[in-house]
């Protein structure tokens, strides 16, 4: 998928220019009469993400003007103020005719590929859309990291916008084993009793009253000398809330609640097809939270891979439940980063929107690390306090830990602090409370999936381990 990227340079290509409010006026000095008055006529005055066709004299297209608002075609310039092109130019080749600096025009070209993405599957007609236009690359454009960012992104995007009944923990583990087959990754799965085997009955109770048996995906890549990451998601493919049942609107959109696997399958799209030099681990604890005479119960007490006993205070709480165990069994190889991507609260939604995924972790070093890897790339997460006073919100009186606090304050707290249990303390561990979704339509993120964190993951673990070597 080249997303509409040119490499080569075309002679033909119209021009687009790359114009703020505080621009406006430079450029026009230096275009022709004819064009600046064309500019003043229409009342282009740079606005945020206006397009303006820019009319030759033989009455063709000689070109177009996109304005960005206060900002400028600098260091800030966002990915999103070009999504919007790849939809609106007209068919052909185009080129940015704005000098920009390689970072800048990285983020300029990433926000024209992401701004490609349409989820079409289920539509008998593709919805009419342009695409048509095509862009050379711009100059000092990473364009390799564009096409892994954007394919990497495409990836996940498709997994948490396929319906829960062709997107069940079989597929999902089918998804994982196509993805580790392309890139010589390694495969296997733990499924259904067998989790019981490997002493992960939480994974098997909050599954075993879906249609499709429980399973623990484990994809593996790597030299085994190289530092070791591993990424855990959380893969439940639809999520009734249990016996604990959800009303019908807010189970509307559980299909995503498998959101944070969707992001780890596609950050490890990105690491595999850079060949970073790391140890990647890829855990998926993929489940449907069903109700069934096999459901789970509130007030069971499971026993955990870790050992501890949970309390089950709400079964609508299964997601902490199933990433607990596959935390744990990840934890037992000391890997050298340990993170883990989860629509997990929608505590974390009320207090950040859906925009902004929240980010936990003991780490300052690693928080700091990773806010900053999201910001150029327009990713960004917003660390949330570890309030370790709240732990004790999570004792029981029959078992070691309970899955949820008895009251209602500070959910998506108290949901990190019921992870932070089954890491070892030391451990360079981050969880991501995501949305997965987005609620409106904008220009490269229209009504549906988001790949939230995995960006910025990337930008984290690329920097961090070059040095490392592949052997």
């Amino acid at each position: 998928m080249d997303f509409g990227i040119q490499a080569a340079r075309d002679p033909q290509a119209r021009p687009v220019w790359l114009v703020g409010e505080r621009d406006l006026d430079a450029w026009c000095a230096s275009q022709p009469g004819k064009r600046s008055t064309w500019v003043a006529q229409a009342g282009f005055k740079g606005e945020s993400q206006r397009l303006l066709l820019l009319p030759a004299d033989d009455g063709d297209i000689a070109g177009a003007l996109l304005g960005l608002g206060g900002g400028a075609a600098g260091g800030d310039l966002s990915p999103w103020a070009l999504a919007q092109l790849p939809e609106r130019l007209p068919p052909g080749s185009w080129r940015i005719a704005t000098p920009l600096a390689p970072d800048t025009a990285t983020r300029a070209l990433l926000g024209w590929a992401l701004g490609h993405y349409r989820f079409d599957t289920y539509r008998s007609r593709p919805a009419a859309t342009g695409r048509q236009a095509t862009l050379e690359a711009p100059a000092g454009a990473n364009v390799e990291y564009v096409l892994r960012a954007a394919r990497g992104d495409a990836l996940a995007r498709d997994l948490i916008n396929t319906p829960a009944g062709d997107m069940g923990p079989e597929q999902l583990a089918a998804a994982a084993a196509a993805l580790a087959q392309r890139h010589g990754g390694r495969f296997t799965e733990i499924v259904g009793e067998d989790l019981c085997g490997m002493r992960l009955h939480m994974i098997h109770a909050v599954g075993r009253a879906g249609p499709q048996r429980p399973r623990l995906i484990d994809l593996r890549w790597g030299e085994a000398a190289a530092p070791r990451v591993t990424l855990v998601g959380k893969g439940v493919c639809f999520d009734t809330g249990g016996l604990d049942l959800k009303n019908p609107q807010g189970m509307l959109l559980m299909k995503k609640d498998m959101g944070g696997a969707a992001c780890a399958l596609g950050l490890a799209s990105m690491i595999m097809e850079a060949r970073l030099p790391v140890n990647l681990r890829v855990l998926v604890p993929a489940v449907e939270n069903s109700v069934d005479a096999a459901s789970y119960r509130p007030g069971d007490v499971l026993r955990s891979r870790k050992g501890l006993t949970v309390e089950v205070g709400n079964t609508d709480a299964e997601g902490r439940l199933v990433l607990a165990d596959a935390l744990a069994y990840a934890d037992e190889e000391r890997p050298e980063l340990l993170i883990d991507l989860a629509t997990l609260t929608g505590a974390a939604r009320v207090a950040l929107g859906p925009d902004l995924p929240a980010l936990f972790t003991p780490d300052e070093e690693l928080a700091l690390a990773i806010e900053t890897a999201g910001l150029p790339d327009a990713d960004p997460v917003w660390r949330m306090p570890l309030w370790q006073a709240y732990d004790e919100d999570l004792s029981s009186k029959v078992a070691d830990v309970t899955n949820v606090a008895s009251h209602a304050f500070a959910g998506s707290i108290i949901g990190a602090l019921f992870l932070q249990r089954f890491v070892s303390p030391g451990t360079a561990w981050a969880h991501l409370d995501l949305y997965a979704w987005s609620p409106r339509d904008r220009p490269g993120r229209p009504v549906g999936a988001q790949a939230q964190g995995i960006r910025a993951l990337y930008r984290l673990i690329e920097p961090r381990y070059a040095d490392a070597g592949l052997g």
